[in-house]
């Protein structure tokens, strides 16, 4: 390979190495499946939200918890893209895979107790008398993790997206 041509030198076909004009980040179909999955769930979480407590809250097109999970549906979009452009016997596929199991378990696990703790913590700083050195303390954010039913939401919405665009656009096939 020349460092400085970046061409295959000593064959008689000669390739070149890098992006070519027709390779874009938007044409990454697995990176695009999951910006789009991430996009698709936080824009239901404003719907989800509006449905359950009557009101327009724009906090959820940015925010962490509620239904379905855009972390589930980024990860499992990912794994999912991958998967069908790479193949699922790959390894690369096995990492994605590893990564959305890995994000989907803590979703459910540490950050759902976590908010749960947070909960409990507010509380307790509400019943405070005014004059306690903690009373004047910024409650702590609540809606940080998600309920399995939320979790499995945001992975069927991965699956789905990653799927729909891989048939629609004809991304992910080989050449």
């Amino acid at each position: 390979m020349d460092k400085v041509t970046g061409t295959t030198v000593g064959t008689s076909a000669t390739t070149t190495t890098g992006s070519s004009g027709s390779s874009s980040i938007f044409t990454n179909y697995p990176l695009m499946s999951a910006l789009i999955a991430f996009a698709l769930a936080q824009s239901i979480k404003l719907f989800t939200s509006w449905y359950k407590e009557r009101r327009w809250d724009l906090k959820q097109l940015v925010g962490s918890g509620g239904m379905p999970s855009s972390h589930s549906a980024t990860v499992t979009a990912l794994a999912v893209a991958i998967g069908l452009q790479e193949g699922f016997g790959e390894a690369l596929f096995a990492c994605a895979l590893v990564l959305a199991c890995v994000v989907m378990y803590d979703a459910t696990g540490v950050r759902l107790h976590a908010g749960r703790q947070a909960e409990v913590l507010n509380q307790i700083l509400y019943e405070l008398p005014s004059e306690h050195p903690l009373a004047d303390s910024r409650p702590l954010r609540e809606l940080l993790g998600h309920t399995p039913p939320q979790v499995v939401a945001g992975g069927l919405l991965g699956l789905m997206t990653a799927t729909a665009i891989h048939f629609i656009t004809g991304w992910g096939y080989r050449a």
